[in-house]
């Protein structure tokens, strides 16, 4: 009995470790739609902030790698 909550703590922790992952996805979507806002708003601009905007995809992408790892040593090394 006390080995099956330990188990359950274990997948319940790795689901909410996974809502990084959405995180994620809506900071790339953040990130590309103020970059679509601003290049319209200047476009001679836009090609000075692609790596910008390139590096911020990035950061938010291994955000939520890190988060899915984190769910999977949740779920397994534990």
């Amino acid at each position: 009995m006390e080995g099956d909550i330990v188990q359950m703590g274990a997948y319940v922790g790795a689901g909410l470790a996974c809502t990084g992952m959405g995180g994620a996805a809506v900071g790339v979507g953040h990130v590309v739609g103020n970059f679509l806002s601003g290049a319209l708003r200047n476009p001679s601009a836009a090609a000075g902030q692609t790596a910008t905007m390139f590096i911020g995809i990035a950061f938010a992408e291994a955000l939520g790698i890190f988060s899915f790892l984190v769910a999977l040593l949740l779920m397994f090394a534990v």
